[in-house]
């Protein structure tokens, strides 16, 4: 059974942190209490933990404030999320070891949501990205890739509200990848990678 800690930890990053809208907020401790049902102590505790991942700030007589993502931010997220997701891709031909069922069901998921659905769309696409890293059997790099989660998930929902089409270019992106993938063809997938990173990596430093 989760402590009230882990519950605060985990409602705070997979929801909270990853909402675009919370950006340039504070947040509000006892609402946050209120919700999860638990005590505002949890709630501290938990927020001195994502301060120490630089993910909220704590303000003197304020509280913790979420502070919008900057463009350095941005740039280093995407570098990252490269480095990571083309070694998954090359390790995961060389080991025969493609989740391409996993990364279909995602993208048929994707194209199947309609209208403002936008947070879905883009849990759909970290689960996407997510099954190419875990299919590599590589536990520690598997931490790292879940622990840009809600750094992910809130660029990600910038990025489709800063772009009218950018909905249906990752849907196209994505097939990309999973071509590349099903032919086993390393070197190609790497590419389609690094076309769909840099791609919405534009879209939020232009926005």
């Amino acid at each position: 059974m989760r402590s009230g800690r882990q519950l605060a930890y985990d409602y705070l990053k997979d929801t909270v942190l990853s909402d675009p809208s919370m950006q340039g907020q504070f947040v509000n401790e006892q609402t946050l209490a209120d919700e999860i049902g638990v005590s505002r102590t949890p709630i501290r505790e938990a927020l001195l933990l994502l301060a120490a991942e630089e993910l909220v700030q704590l303000v003197p007589k304020r509280g913790a404030y979420v502070a919008p993502i900057s463009g350095r931010e941005i740039r280093e997220l995407f570098e990252l999320r490269s480095v990571v997701e083309c070694y998954a891709a090359t390790r995961a031909v060389e080991l025969d070891e493609v989740p391409l069922e996993t990364m279909r069901a995602e993208l048929t998921a994707q194209a199947a949501l309609d209208g403002d659905r936008a947070r879905e769309f883009i849990e759909h696409d970290h689960r996407f990205h997510a099954a190419l890293v875990r299919a590599v059997g590589n536990d520690m790099l598997t931490k790292t890739y879940d622990g840009l989660r809600a750094r992910q998930v809130r660029a990600g929902v910038e990025a489709l509200l800063g772009s009218d089409d950018r909905k249906q270019a990752v849907l196209a992106e994505h097939q990309a990848i999973v071509d590349a993938l099903a032919a086993r063809d390393a070197a190609a997938a790497t590419a389609a990678i690094e076309v769909h990173l840099k791609a919405t990596r534009q879209v939020l430093l232009t926005a």
